[in-house]
C-alpha cells in the first residue's frame, strides 16, 4: 500500500520534527494564552513550518550555496536562540516580561494582557522547521527520482505536520488540567530539556563545521 520511500520519508520526518517532543514545550510557551489563541498559534506555526520546508525542498541547495551558508551554521544559530528561550522558561523571565508588558498596556489603554506570539519563533523555526528537518527534506527530495516519488515525500511531510498540529493543539488543555503548581514544575523541566536540545544543536553544528 505504501512505498518504501513514503515510509522512509514519514519515519525520518516524524523523528526529526518530533511532534510528541515539541507539544509539551509549546504548551509551556503558551500557558498564558487562551485556548483559541493557543490553537491559532499552533496552526499558524505548522503552516509556516510547512512553507519553510517546501521552500527548502525546492530551492534549498542553490539558496544555501548562493549565500555560502552551511546547515551546520543553522544548527549553531538555532541552538543559541533556543537556549535563550530555555533560559527564560527555567527562570520565568518570559513570565516576568509578559506581566510587565501587560501592566503597561493596561495602564495605557485599559485593554487585556498581550499574549506573545510564538508561532514564528521559536515554534515554526527552529523547532519544527529546524536544521534537522531542512536537511531531511532536502535529502529526501534528492532521493526522489520522479514526480510521483516527490509527491510521496510531500504527502509524508503533510501527514507528519498534520500530526504535529494536532499534538500542539492538544498539549495545552492537557497541561492546564494539571493545575498551576504542576504546570510551573513542568515548564521548568521542559526548559531544561529545551536547553539540552539547544546544546545538542550547537554541538552537532560545531562537530560538522570542524569535521568531528
Amino acid at each position: 500500500m505504501f512505498s518504501e520511500l513514503f515510509i522512509s520519508a514519514f519515519v525520518t520526518l516524524f523523528v526529526v520534527i518530533d511532534p510528541p517532543g515539541c507539544a509539551p514545550i509549546y504548551a509551556g510557551l503558551t500557558k498564558q494564552a487562551s485556548a483559541a489563541q493557543s490553537r491559532s498559534m499552533a496552526l499558524r506555526a505548522t503552516f509556516i513550518a510547512a512553507i519553510i520546508l517546501l521552500i527548502f525542498a525546492f530551492f534549498g541547495e542553490p539558496l544555501l550555496s548562493a549565500l555560502h551558508i552551511e546547515l551546520d551554521s543553522f544548527r549553531i544559530a538555532g541552538g543559541l536562540m533556543l537556549f535563550w528561550i530555555a533560559f527564560d522558561m527555567v527562570f520565568e523571565k518570559r513570565t516576568q516580561r509578559r506581566e510587565e508588558r501587560a501592566e503597561k498596556i493596561a495602564a495605557q489603554s485599559g485593554s487585556g494582557p498581550e499574549i506573545e506570539d510564538v508561532s514564528v519563533f521559536p515554534m515554526a523555526m527552529p523547532m519544527l522547521a529546524g536544521p534537522g528537518a531542512i536537511a531531511a527534506i532536502m535529502l529526501l527530495m534528492n532521493e526522489a527520482e520522479s514526480a510521483a516519488e516527490r509527491i510521496e515525500v510531500f504527502v509524508a511531510l503533510g501527514a507528519v505536520l498534520a500530526i504535529t498540529a494536532a499534538a500542539l493543539v492538544a498539549a495545552g488543555p492537557i497541561i492546564r488540567l494539571l493545575g498551576d503548581k504542576v504546570e510551573a514544575v513542568i515548564t521548568r523541566l521542559l526548559g531544561v530539556l529545551l536547553a539540552a536540545l539547544a546544546a545538542q544543536y550547537v554541538i552537532d553544528g560545531v562537530k560538522g563545521s570542524f569535521g568531528g
